[in-house]
C-alpha cells in the first residue's frame, strides 16, 4: 500500500460539530460554530474548545468566562454552517437562523433550545497556542431533551442524529459498530 508523507498538520478527523453560544451583559447573544472541541476530564467534568483570537466570540468568552456547548443534529446543520461563516458583529445569529434562546441554569448566556444537549461551561484557563486559544472549561450543568430518554430513563443520545465535521464536510453519525469493551467480552 503506497502512502505519502506530508508536513505536520491537523488530520484528526472526524470531530464533533457544535454550536457554542455566548453573551456579554446588555448585548445580544452570539453563536459560533466550533469543530475543535473535546472532553478533557471526567472528574471534575471538563471540556475544551479552541477559538481563533480574531473571532467575535473569542472576546466575549474571554471577557465573560462562560459559554454553552450545544450539540448539533441533522436538523441543525444549515444553522451550524451559517453560524460558522457569518460574524456576530454583523448579524443576530439566533434571529437569522430561527433558533430559540434557552435560559441556562448555571451561566448567564443562553443555550439553543433546538439542540438535544446543552453543556453549560465556565472557563478555568485560557491557553494561547498560536492560531487558536484553548478555552479549558468546567462543565457546570447539562440540559438534555426529554424525547431522547427511553422508558427506563436512559439517555439515548445516539438516536438524536448527531453530526460530525471531517475535512470541510458535515456527516451524520450512523451505523453502530460495537459497544465499549465488546472486543474482550466473553462469548456465551
Amino acid at each position: 500500500m503506497a502512502k505519502q508523507h506530508w508536513k505536520g498538520g491537523n488530520m484528526l478527523y472526524p470531530l464533533p460539530a457544535v454550536m457554542v453560544s455566548c453573551m456579554r451583559q446588555g448585548e445580544q447573544p452570539n453563536i459560533i460554530t466550533v469543530a475543535w472541541a473535546g472532553t478533557v476530564c471526567t472528574n471534575p467534568p471538563m471540556l475544551s474548545i479552541s477559538v481563533r483570537p480574531e473571532r467575535y466570540s473569542h472576546g466575549i468568552i474571554r471577557e465573560t468566562g462562560e459559554f454553552v456547548v450545544n450539540l448539533v443534529t441533522k436538523n441543525l446543520v444549515q444553522a451550524t454552517d451559517y453560524c460558522g461563516v457569518k460574524s456576530g458583529r454583523d448579524v443576530d445569529k439566533f434571529q437569522e437562523t430561527n433558533l430559540t434562546r434557552q435560559p441556562s441554569c448555571h451561566v448567564s448566556c443562553p443555550g439553543i433550545a433546538e439542540s438535544p444537549v446543552n453543556i453549560e461551561c465556565r472557563v478555568r484557563q485560557v491557553i494561547p497556542l498560536g492560531s487558536h486559544d484553548l478555552f479549558l472549561a468546567d462543565v457546570l450543568g447539562v440540559t438534555i431533551e426529554d424525547s431522547y430518554l427511553d422508558e427506563k430513563g436512559k439517555f439515548e443520545l445516539n438516536q438524536s442524529g448527531l453530526v460530525t465535521y471531517s475535512h470541510g464536510e458535515y456527516f451524520l453519525l450512523g451505523e453502530k459498530l460495537g459497544t465499549f469493551g465488546y472486543s474482550v467480552k466473553k462469548k456465551k
